[in-house]
């Protein structure tokens, strides 16, 4: 299976599985979530706010539309490592 969900800053290899596990597989999906949703997938994952905070829907919102010069201003690469091995933060996930 492809690692798409791992372009989403925040999602790993651990967690990818995981949302597999509960049947997300799509960016589209991750963007049509509802509040409850990302509560509940929250929970599940145990991570106390990360999924709002770290912007997922927004973030599989950009991806599955496309827009992929948008997200990585934003988001950086993501998951997503450069001939080199490297992965780009962008303005949302610099460290400061």
């Amino acid at each position: 299976m492809r690692r798409e969900l791992q372009r989403i800053s925040g999602v790993g290899p651990k967690n990818e599985s995981v949302l597999h596990t509960l049947g997300f597989f799509h960016f589209d999906q991750i963007a049509a979530w509802t509040s409850e949703q990302i509560a509940w997938v929250d929970d599940h994952l145990k991570f106390n706010g990360r999924i709002g905070r770290e912007e997922w829907v927004k973030q599989a919102g950009l991806l599955a539309e496309g827009r992929n010069a948008e997200f990585e201003r934003l988001y950086g690469t993501g998951g997503l490592k450069d001939d080199g091995g490297e992965t780009r933060s962008g303005s949302r996930t610099r460290r400061t």
